[in-house]
């Protein structure tokens, strides 16, 4: 039964209201009105005042009272539910229940999972068998207890994909083959081809209810760099009203730590579903972008992954030739600035001169010798990672650079001279390019007929020249030879790299090959037939949420699929490697629209919104509980009674136990400073940035953790503390992190501050910041510092020296990383090192510095979690966790250093001390 939207499980009780009418006449008749007589003794009797008192009448608003609870008690003995469940809408048979399950569900996946969890809910009170279908990702159906699919709904995460046609087909025939009496179908809200084939399936099995959040759908498409500017396009799936976003650009910061590089704000108009943002960004920090997201919206399709398309590489174009006036199309450079400048960033200049800018690739055109210097820039610049790019000519021909031996910075062994095939002076005709290897990295690429070769520099045979050529003429001489090193390679080009000695640099193929060797970055998408013979092996795959993970042993995928092929379990979004190059596929291609889902008007739609039965009847019987409660205040006080001797000494021993409960905060204080003084204790300094402190206090809890386990030091838990107010005496160290808009202490505090140095205290300021600015006005953190150091008495430093003793209080050490990697910390100045028995020992204040400045974030590095992990991430992978262990031990170096001074340098006076014990 349903009454007002509240539905009654015992409705028969709500007859017992009817009686409450009765009842106000029975209170309102006991008791009975006095009768009033004369009595002439009643004057004896004026004058006088009854403790007690007793109304004639009750008064009408404790009757009302007393007749709201006696309801409330019958109301909820009725047993009410808000929002009741339909019997008209259950059924009684097994229940199917559809999943898109695709990456556009993702945003809205808990609010899903919830609406479905209420469903299932439902349909365990009902008695009912559920089966659940993911369209994305069919399987055979189980009909089992509603309470055995609330614990498998975690099993269900969105895909990275839409339902293909092959997933409609296996679904529909399962739906069709489906034991069920109803289904519940919830939908991401976008239209995919296939989609109206489900609906049909599901109408024949029964009753059909579709769910479907009522928010829009956002997406981004790859991005592309177009006229120095990153272009992005964000789509959305109704034509709604006015409204901003922002999209992310992440990378790694100098550290490896991942960050926010760039934020942009793409505008929808009012009924605009697509809108374009663009980023404008300097190459090094483009180069350090690994993806773009929407912020706030967690989905593979609000995430773009981006490849070697978006950086720009540098260049450097170095010839032997330079200033040939008027023969421009002659100048070995001209063609390689043609191919090169709409995609590269291009550096001219002598050898000397463009390494040290590190470039991408180096292009050497006819350089044939270089200086003894040169050549190992070059080799170490190559074991880097650098491209050594060369090409051929007269002067290579003719020099005997690589002849006998291998060059170190030639692939192959050349022989003297050079070929020359189809000139005048030759019986042979021009040269064509043979097809390549399909283990070259120009496999695929289609030949032009009218490329031929005239001339070339020939490579010697040679055990190991079948491994190098990946490129080669019609008769099998080597046209493009590459040799690796380490980490680069040399490529060399047998022909020039203008004109003269081949068609090559007058056609499309030369640009494609530089593109294959990745010595261009392409400035746009490659299309299929540009990546034909090539497979490419995924690196990083995403899932629905858009989060990255290895793809492990994955196989590899042909190169036309992974630009042209739909995502799918075997080709899943994120990073593709095919030799130096490096492919993303994301999930929606450029030009992608985004569609919403539209239902016949026959198909009752709800929202997602979870509105589950709620039992009334426990919440009224406490408001029940609560009327009496105060009718029995009212009673007593209407009596009089409410405030007597004995309530009186009732509120009196209330108030002592408020006292006793909160004691005076100066005595508190007093058991912190004493508990302080009795233990060892690290404290940090309230800077007044919630972010900052937390991180501060975890990461001197971590640093306490670590001298427990390792050393024999047993500190206590660390402690903030307010320079204003509390006593620094019983603290050793001090960790001060240092921010921009904290406050300057007062006069009364610097007088402390300067009273802790001066006894043998020590603060460690952290500006946090890797000391870009070398602690100067150039950066916030910085200026900041001068300002709190100003009033201190604050000895002259120096960066700490490589024999002071905090390099081997307990560890030996060299470096003080934090959550940065700078080696730049600063310590009290110390007179010039006296040599004793070959130690340097430095007589200083016991050995014991009383400020150490550095700006590595060491507290971000020691922070731990209330679980004991790390807080914050450090740097990459193994060498990051090394950089978290190297913080750690410099922590401990600091504590026992400031607890033990000197005494790592006082043990090269051990012989002279027992000397003095024998006399």
């Amino acid at each position: 039964m349903t009454i007002f939207g509240v539905g009654f499980a015992a409705p028969w009780l709500l007859v017992a209201l009817a009686a409450l009418p009765v009842l106000w006449l029975l209170l309102r008749a006991v008791p009975p009105a006095p009768i009033k007589r004369q009595f002439p003794g009643v004057a004896l009797l004026l004058g006088l005042k009854d403790d007690e008192t007793v109304s004639d009448r009750t008064p009408w608003w404790l009757l009302l009272l007393r007749m709201l609870a006696v309801a409330a008690i019958i109301v909820g003995l009725a047993q009410p539910v808000l929002n009741p469940e339909d019997p008209s809408a259950t059924t009684n048979g097994p229940l199917l229940i559809v999943l898109d399950g695709s990456w556009a569900g993702a945003a809205g996946h808990t609010q899903r999972m919830n609406s479905v969890q209420s469903e299932l809910s439902r349909a365990s009170a009902a008695g009912q068998t559920v089966a659940v279908l993911q369209l994305s990702n069919p399987a055979d159906l189980l009909f089992l207890p509603a309470a055995t699919w609330a614990t498998r709904l975690a099993g269900l995460p969105p895909r990275p994909w839409q339902p293909s046609a092959g997933n409609i087909s296996k679904a529909t025939q399962i739906i069709a083959d489906a034991d069920a009496s109803s289904s519940l179908w919830f939908s991401d809200g976008l239209e995919y081809d296939g989609r109206d084939a489900v609906l049909a399936a599901l109408e024949t099995v029964g009753p059909l209810q579709v769910f479907q959040s009522g928010r829009e759908t956002l997406a981004l498409t790859p991005a592309s760099y177009i006229d120095g500017a990153i272009d992005l396009t964000v789509e959305r799936s109704a034509a709604a009203q006015a409204r901003d976003v922002i999209v992310l650009a992440q990378g790694r910061d100098p550290a490896g730590n991942g960050a926010t590089l760039a934020t942009a704000t793409a505008s929808f108009d009012a009924g605009q579903t697509s809108t374009d943002v663009a980023l404008v960004l300097p190459s090094e920090l483009r180069a350090r972008i690994t993806r773009f997201e929407i912020q706030g919206t967690r989905s593979a399709g609000a995430t773009t992954l981006v490849d070697d398309g978006l950086r720009r590489r540098e260049v450097a174009l170095v010839s032997a030739r330079e200033g040939r006036e008027g023969l421009e199309l002659l100048s070995p450079l001209h063609f390689l600035k043609q191919a090169l400048e709409p995609t590269a960033d291009l550096i001219e200049g002598a050898l000397s001169d463009v390494l040290p800018a590190n470039p991408d690739v180096i292009v050497l055109a006819d350089v044939a010798t270089l200086s003894e210097r040169e050549t190992d820039a070059l080799l170490a610049w190559i074991e880097t990672g650098g491209m050594l790019l060369r090409f051929a000519g007269p002067r290579v021909a003719a020099s005997d650079v690589s002849r006998v031996e291998e060059h170190p910075l030639m692939p192959v062994r050349l022989r003297s001279g050079g070929r020359s095939v189809g000139g005048a002076m030759s019986w042979g005709e021009p040269k064509s390019v043979a097809a390549f290897a399909d283990t070259s990295p120009f496999f695929g690429l289609s030949i032009p007929d009218d490329v031929v070769v005239r001339s070339q520099v020939v490579a010697q045979p040679d055990p190991t020249l079948a491994n190098r050529v990946i490129a080669e003429l019609s008769d099998g001489t080597p046209l493009v030879t590459r040799k690796v090193i380490d980490q680069g390679q040399i490529v060399l080009f047998h022909v020039t790299a203008n004109a003269e000695w081949s068609t090559l640099p007058l056609s499309g193929l030369f640009v494609e090959m530089l593109e294959r060797l990745s010595i261009s970055s392409s400035a746009r998408l490659p299309d299929a037939e540009d990546l034909n013979g090539t497979t490419w092996t995924p690196l990083q795959v995403m899932n629905g949420f858009g989060i990255l993970r290895d793809a492990g042993a994955m196989p590899g995928v042909a190169g036309p699929e992974l630009i042209d092929g739909a995502t799918r379990p075997d080709l899943l979004p994120g990073l593709y490697q095919s030799g130096e190059r490096s492919l993303a596929r994301n999930v929606l291609q450029t030009g992608a629209v985004l569609t919403p889902a539209m239902w016949p008007a026959r198909i009752p739609v709800s929202g997602l919104t979870v509105r589950p039965p709620q039992p009334l009847g426990g919440m009224l019987l406490a408001l029940a509980l609560v009327l009496l409660l105060l009718d029995i205040v009212a009673s007593l006080a209407l009596s009089g009674r409410l405030l007597g001797q004995s309530a009186r000494g009732t509120l009196t021993m209330l108030a002592l136990g408020v006292m006793l409960a909160h004691p005076d905060a100066t005595k508190a204080q007093d058991a912190i400073d004493t508990g302080a003084a009795a233990e060892v204790v690290l404290a940090n300094v309230i800077t007044g940035n919630t972010k900052v402190d937390d991180v501060a206090y975890a990461g001197l809890l971590g640093l306490t953790d670590t001298l427990y386990f390792r050393t024999s030091i047993e500190p206590a838990p660390p402690t903030s503390i307010n320079l204003e107010t509390d006593e620094l005496a019983f603290y050793p160290l001090l960790y001060w992190p240092i921010t921009p808009e904290q406050p300057t202490p007062s006069v009364e505090a610097y007088a402390k501050l300067n009273a802790y140095l001066r006894s043998g205290g020590l603060i460690l300021f952290d500006t946090r910041d890797a000391n870009i600015a070398g602690f100067g006005a150039a950066s916030p953190n910085g200026r900041k510092l001068q300002a709190l150091a100003g009033p201190l008495d604050i000895p002259a430093l120096e960066p700490l020296p490589r024999d002071h003793v905090l390099t081997r209080t307990f560890y030996l050490l060299q470096d003080f990383p934090g959550r940065h990697n700078s080696r730049d910390v600063w310590v009290e100045a110390s007179p010039n090192a006296e040599q004793i028995e070959g130690m340097p020992f430095r007589n200083l204040n016991d050995g014991v510095t009383p400020v150490i400045i550095g700006g590595n974030d060491w507290a971000g590095a020691w922070a731990i979690t209330s679980s004991g992990g790390p807080m914050l991430p450090v740097g990459r992978g193994f060498s990051g966790e090394r950089q978290r262990e190297l913080a750690n031990r410099f922590g401990v170096n600091l504590v026992m250093h400031v607890l033990t001074g000197n005494y790592k340098s006082d043990q090269v006076h051990v012989p002279e001390l027992l000397e003095r014990l024998s006399q």
